[in-house]
């Protein structure tokens, strides 16, 4: 059988994540290949290019340049949250396929945009989410849709970084025009997405309350935010996220037959526990360290190759984003406000 070609990349923003674990996921991708890096700064994008093997390097004002390269078939855009929206629509005005980083875009309307410019232009769109492909979270996901935990009643989980005062490269974080928000998108999104794919279910209220001990550091953007969701049925999830505290994650899930809980959760440089009880049973299991980028581009690899929208989608990044807005309304206004999705 002829070995399937691996679906060529371009990196677009060479940031934190995409140094620490975007660049160096290709080396172990089977189906996708490091063509192109892009950034503001040229002796990074040079230096970087060299580093992982990619043919070509090119700034921010040389993207068309990049994109009308043969060898860049798709995208991974990891820039600042508000720019995510600007570079997928022209890659696909370009013809070439989207992997975006998580939030999806800042506004629900930036991310329609993204949507409508894949769909007229017939190309892939898939947004970073690992729990998707990762088996800590699987094996999760098939405690809850094969009854095991019976009926849900209540979802806890929380995401926490300590975001240094000197963080370089990472400030953007705080300045909400960039960001869009502060740990609520750039950590708490985590537990948004999780608590809707795992119970395919959508809330349909929120309520919310941010607080900040720096104010003059986070007077743009909240250090760390707790919010609650209510869901048809008599589900009720909480979560909270930090840029203020050591790094930590859960997902706790709590049904009528029984608990699991994965903890760590969402860092993926860490080693997983999936635990719980289940009939008055303890389970345990540990998932080793893997690579969960590259996971996620050979999902897209293979959308491209089968002519398939790869999962999730961008309805599922827009859907995350209606809700997150819902959240910082709550925030604003101290009380619960309805959720409503397109």
């Amino acid at each position: 059988m002829a070995k399937q070609k691996r679906l060529g990349y371009a990196v677009v923003g060479l940031g934190r994540i995409a140094q620490k674990a975007v660049l160096p996921a290709f080396r172990h991708s089977r189906e996708a290949k490091l063509e192109a890096v892009v950034s503001g700064d040229a002796s990074k994008a040079r230096r970087l290019a060299a580093r992982y093997g990619a043919s070509a390097w090119y700034g921010y004002e040389d993207y068309d340049r990049c994109l009308a390269d043969p060898r860049v078939e798709a995208v991974f855009i990891a820039t600042d949250n508000a720019t995510h929206a600007r570079y997928s629509v022209r890659a696909a005005e370009a013809g070439r396929h989207v992997l975006c980083e998580k939030p999806m875009a800042t506004t629900v309307e930036e991310c329609r945009e993204m949507i409508r410019a894949c769909r007229n232009h017939r190309v892939r769109l898939m947004i970073a989410y690992r729990k998707y492909f990762e088996p800590a979270s699987l094996a999760l996901k098939r405690l809850v849709e094969t009854g095991q935990l019976g009926r849900l009643k209540i979802i806890h989980s929380a995401f926490t970084f300590l975001l240094p005062r000197k963080s370089r490269g990472r400030e953007w974080h705080l300045q909400s025009p960039a960001a869009g928000g502060g740990a609520l998108v750039d950590v708490g999104v985590y537990a948004v997405n999780s608590i809707r794919w795992l119970t395919g279910a959508e809330p349909v209220e929120a309520s919310a309350y941010p607080w900040s001990a720096d104010r003059e550091r986070f007077r743009d953007a909240e250090e760390s935010i707790a919010f609650q969701l209510r869901f048809p049925g008599g589900l009720f999830a909480q979560a909270s996220a930090s840029f203020g505290a050591a790094r930590a994650s859960f997902l706790n899930v709590m049904g009528e037959k029984g608990w699991a809980a994965l903890d760590p959760a969402y860092a993926f440089d860490d080693e997983r526990r999936l635990f719980g009880e289940i009939g008055g049973r303890w389970f345990e299991k540990r998932f080793p360290i893997m690579d969960e980028f590259a996971l996620e581009l050979d999902a897209l690899a293979r959308g491209v190759r089968e002519a398939e929208d790869p999962e999730p989608d961008g309805w599922e990044g827009l859907r995350d984003v209606a809700v997150m807005q819902a959240i910082h309304r709550a925030a604003d206004d101290g009380g619960w406000v309805p959720i409503r999705l397109p």
